[in-house]
């Protein structure tokens, strides 16, 4: 009679596997909980301690790991007799699932002892021994497996060679994640950690990604691509498909994208701020009193190219923002908060709109990006300190406390365009955006005609220095009245002598924002 050994913390479909291979003329074999289980439900069940002949010990730590398991399920056939010698009997099928470790760490403080007790070692052990003998024994890891595999039982006496090489796969790929998960846990927990930009932060020499189905999508950024969103194990939380969809379709790649990014530069503001954003770049950003006070404003930037976009709102969208959105078509909004009554006019007058509610928190500095090329993957600490280092004057002119204020801000917002990146600010609103441009003078130019005549007496931000005098001459010739940049050319010289021409003032950062 074959013989089945089950170790399950997921209980789900248990009882009824367990009933179908009694009736299959297979023997069971359980560990503490799953055979209580069983015996509740009057199946019968070896338990684990009798055929080991030693009790669980530290509390359950200690179960499954003897030789009278291990062994029996780690011989080959040709050490069947020397099973038998040490009076141990084979087991040919292992049903293993393991302690829910990644739920674990999403409710519980980072250094809880019952994170550390959710940390499976018997049954990685038993998972990874039926999967490396799998030529004899089945290693089933899934619950969403067993009714394929009773169906095959049915049909023969013992599953097929191909399918438990393919259930070996999927356990070693279950080990696999769950010790990353782990890895990635402990890792998390550096005391050095900071949420600080270290310029000593050591990139791994060997980088395993581990990564989870979140949603399958639609499609990609064209019908003919497919699609997915995956997410990092300690990342359940925070990954966008994790917040919720008040209303609307399923957010789609490209909305996925837009909002990200919407949603990173709305987080770098403190006051009540709107940012519109179209493919990945924003068209406005505003910051006022109250969201539905700043929305006009970041829509005066470039109304047009807004037609379509997403929304980012850093505060509840209450029914006045409602109001403030008018006709305009909107792909997403994403707040914080939406109050029940925002809500309900929302989906009156805006049936088709997505409406995301994400949980605000910063974007930190200790975090990894990544993006991929041809052949390989870059990696890059997170971007996310927009105020410099320093904050220098290098022209005759001073800006007043309102160009500083301004400047200030454009400072912060030009960190979120694609380079060449130029945002052009009135006080708390940007009035013209350019970027993503091979030229900088040309990002200027673009980012005048969008603002036209509220260029006069704007701040002008540019996320990298000015390689020649005529970006800042063309701003100058718009009207602009003060500009903050990095500095650190090796022409420096020559463009503050063109702002010192053209009365203009003139901050250096000393830090660059380079977003490709």
């Amino acid at each position: 009679m074959p013989r089945a050994l089950i170790s399950v913390s997921d209980k789900q479909g248990l009882v009824s596997l367990a009933a179908e291979l009694i009736n299959l003329d297979w023997e069971l074999i359980a560990s503490g909980g799953t055979s209580q289980v069983l015996e509740t439900a009057g199946i019968r069940a070896t338990p684990v301690a009798e055929l080991t002949r030693f009790p669980e010990m530290l509390g359950g730590r200690v179960k499954t790991l003897h030789p009278a398991l291990h062994a029996a399920i780690l011989a080959r056939a040709e050490d069947l007799d020397e099973l038998d010698r040490h009076g141990f009997q084979a087991i040919e099928m292992v049903i293993c699932n393991l302690y829910p470790f990644t739920e674990t760490v999403a409710k519980e403080k980072p250094n809880s002892p019952e994170i550390i007790e959710s940390i499976d070692i018997g049954g990685v052990a038993l998972l990874r021994a039926a999967a490396k003998n799998w030529q004899r024994v089945a290693a089933i890891c899934d619950p969403q497996d067993y009714a394929a595999i009773l169906g095959e039982l049915r049909e023969h006496p013992t599953l097929r060679l191909s399918t438990r090489q393919q259930l070996a796969a999927k356990a070693f790929a279950h080990t696999r994640d769950y010790d990353a998960a782990i890895a990635a846990h402990f890792a998390a927990q550096d005391s050095s950690a900071s949420v600080l930009p270290r310029p000593d932060m050591r990139l791994p020499e060997r980088l395993r990604l581990d990564l989870s189905l979140s949603q399958k999508l639609r499609y990609g950024e064209n019908p003919h691509q497919s699609a997915a969103l995956y997410h990092p194990p300690d990342e359940i939380q925070s990954s966008l498909q994790e917040n919720q969809l008040l209303a609307g379709k399923a957010l789609s790649y490209n909305n996925l994208l837009d909002l990200d990014a919407a949603w990173r530069a709305v987080c770098s503001f403190e006051r009540p701020t709107v940012v519109i954003v179209k493919h990945r770049t924003p068209t406005g950003i505003a910051s006022d009193e109250t969201i539905a006070a700043a929305f006009p404003a970041a829509l005066a930037s470039d109304p047009v190219s807004a037609f379509g976009g997403v929304i980012a709102c850093n505060r509840e969208v209450d029914p006045e923002t409602v109001d403030a959105l008018g006709k305009l078509f909107i792909e997403v909004l994403v707040a914080p908060e939406f109050s029940a009554a925002a809500v309900s006019l929302l989906r009156q007058r805006r049936p088709n709109c997505r409406l995301v509610k994400m949980a605000q928190q910063a974007y930190r500095g200790d975090r990894l990006e990544f993006r991929s090329i041809h052949g390989g993957v870059l990696v890059q600490q997170s971007d996310t300190h927009a105020l410099p280092l320093k904050w220098e004057c290098v022209t005759r002119q001073h800006p007043t406390p309102l160009e500083d204020d301004t400047l200030r801000f454009a400072w912060r917002a030009v960190q979120h365009i694609p380079s060449n990146a130029i945002a052009l600010a009135q006080p708390g609103a940007t009035v013209g955006i350019g970027g993503g441009l091979p030229s900088r003078v040309d990002s200027v130019h673009l980012a005048c005609q969008k603002a036209g005549e509220r260029a006069q007496g704007a701040a002008l931000a540019s996320d990298a220095f000015f390689p020649f005098a005529d970006g800042l001459e063309a701003a100058a010739e718009a009207g602009v009245a003060a500009v903050v940049q990095p500095g650190g050319s090796i022409r420096d010289r020559e463009v503050i002598e063109a702002a010192d021409r053209a009365g203009l003032a003139m901050i250096f950062t000393g830090r660059r924002h380079f977003r490709h």
